[in-house]
């Protein structure tokens, strides 16, 4: 397997496929990647060389797109800022909650995690 920014690339997929694999980068930077790289999109990541590959870095430090660790900081100093200046969006990402403004009322489970039961507690009526 190819290993680019530490991230195992899939041996059998199309090159402008297997680049996506990259935290940050999806199709359309996969294909400037490639243009600029010089490899056909078509070809298969076992067909690469270690040129390949290293052209294939040095496209995407040219471009100057942040990817994997590099991009994962970034995204979480925007979300602790967003919390540290006490903004809705940072609160709603404290809690654990939708940010983009979803309805929570039945869903959200994915954002809210295993449902938990709120009262509910039946009253007893007392007998007259």
């Amino acid at each position: 397997m190819a290993r680019i920014y530490g991230i195992n690339i899939p041996d059998e997929k199309r090159a402008e496929i297997a680049l996506t694999y990259i935290h940050g980068v999806g199709k359309t930077f996969s294909k400037k990647i490639l243009e600029k790289s010089g490899i056909g999109p078509d070809t298969r990541v076992k067909d690469f060389t270690e040129t390949d590959l290293a052209k294939i870095q040095n496209a995407i430090n040219d471009l100057e797109i942040p990817v994997e660790g590099e991009l994962r900081k970034i995204i979480r100093q925007n979300i602790r800022r967003l919390q540290e200046i006490r903004s809705y969006r940072g609160l709603r990402h404290r809690l654990g909650l939708p940010v983009r403004g979803q309805s929570t009322k039945r869903n959200a489970r994915t954002r809210k995690g295993k449902k938990k039961t709120v009262g509910g507690m039946k009253r007893k009526l007392a007998k007259k």
